[in-house]
């Protein structure tokens, strides 16, 4: 009931635009997130969207390149990213979290995941 999608090859310098898809337990969703990882390394969280009021986190990694908003009317969160560099290769997800009382970008703080996306950044 996450569906991500928008993943691709792109040029070093271009962007991607990717989408998550919520379908299902929209009134249980607080906040909606997206996570990548990369070929031998870790799952990196990159922005959260709370689904009520919109405020946004960002890490620090890609917080002048990449925006997290919302589509309301179809249930949708996208990432828009821009200036890709190589090093954004990695498998993209998305992800929704439940009642917490706090938001952020732990992913054991994530209840539900949507399959991957893969981005390639060629040089």
């Amino acid at each position: 009931q996450l569906q991500a999608s928008g993943g691709g090859l792109v040029q070093a310098g271009g962007s991607l635009r990717l989408s998550c898809a919520v379908s299902g337990y929209s009134t249980a969703v607080y906040a909606i997130a997206w996570f990548r990882r990369a070929s031998g390394k870790e799952r990196e969280g990159l922005s959260c969207i709370m689904v009520s009021g919109g405020s946004t986190i960002y890490a620090d990694s890609v917080k002048d390149r990449f925006t997290i908003s919302r589509v309301d009317a179809q249930n949708t969160v996208e990432l828009q990213m821009d200036n890709l560099k190589p090093e954004d290769t990695a498998v993209y997800y998305c992800a929704a979290a439940g009642p917490r009382d706090s938001y952020g970008l732990d992913p054991n703080t994530f209840d539900f995941w949507g399959q991957g996306t893969l981005v390639t950044v060629s040089s």
